[in-house]
């Protein structure tokens, strides 16, 4: 049987729901639910509460756990967390652009609008409209 077949079981014949379990763990209810659903594996300190909070050892625990499956979804979860953490600073970067763009656009439009109304206002200074030909 494989850690979260355990763990479900074990659950289920103390009575628990996954938010009672997860309240004893100081961990969320979706926490428990990937444990059950084998999507995830609890750290260290967590697998010690476990065994100490169901009266087994850690090793009968997580006896069928296979080491290799939990470095693959380990290095992807960690994989995961730094192409999110790379699209936040994309996102970051590509907002400040944008913020820097129209702060531009705005003064270019201000400096534009405040000379057509000088040459409304001031059509007389002619140094100020001559164009060169």
């Amino acid at each position: 049987m494989k850690f979260h077949e355990k763990l479900l079981s074990m659950r289920k014949k103390k009575g628990l729901s996954q938010e009672e379990l997860g309240m004893e763990l100081q961990v969320s209810r979706q926490t428990i639910s990937k444990w059950e659903a084998g999507q995830s594996y609890p750290d260290f300190q967590k697998l010690v509460i476990l065994s100490d909070y169901f009266g087994t050892t850690v090793d009968e625990l997580i006896k069928d756990v296979d080491v290799q499956e939990v470095r693959e979804k380990t290095l992807t979860d960690e994989k995961v967390a730094l192409m999110f953490s790379d699209t936040e600073k994309l996102k970051s970067n590509v907002n400040k652009f944008l913020k820097i763009a129209c702060a531009a656009g705005f003064f270019i439009i201000a400096a534009l609008l405040i000379s057509f109304i000088a040459h409304l206002l001031l059509p007389e200074v002619e140094w100020l409209w001559r164009m060169k030909r």
